[in-house]
């Protein structure tokens, strides 16, 4: 579900193609939660702020449920989401979507190593030189 909630709603619809007949149990509705930080990532933690989030649940005809929370105000990305997460659940049709979610990890893991070499080379040792007397 992390992989669907940082996937773009296009990624998305190109994963899960036509949209399977389904029941909106929860339509999307956007909301916001509190954001929590960590002084130095494992310190005492505090509130950062609020975020916004939509959430959407669905249910297929054959009773497989699905969920998705995914930050922003985009209810088509929720509803896809939802979708995708209860077709996961299929014995059917899990093995093309799941190697397609696969892929996306791959994608999204890809990029998060580029922006982590790319901030890296701006990385600035500071360090103190003692002077001997």
């Amino acid at each position: 579900m992390a992989t669907l909630a940082r996937a773009s709603r296009d990624e998305i619809a190109t994963l899960l193609g036509a949209l399977p007949e389904h029941e909106v149990l929860k339509a999307p509705e956007t909301g916001t939660v509190m954001v929590e930080g960590r002084a130095g990532g494992a310190g005492r933690r505090f509130n950062l702020g609020e975020a916004t989030v939509t959430r959407c649940v669905v249910r297929l005809p054959n009773g497989r449920m699905g969920f998705s929370y995914a930050l922003g105000r985009d209810h088509r990305k929720a509803r896809l989401a939802a979708l995708l997460d209860a077709r996961l659940q299929d014995e059917t049709s899990g093995g093309e979507l799941s190697q397609g979610v696969a892929t996306l990890v791959a994608r999204q893991a890809a990029a998060r190593d580029l922006a982590s070499r790319k901030a890296a080379t701006t990385k600035v040792d500071f360090f103190t030189l003692v002077r001997g007397e």
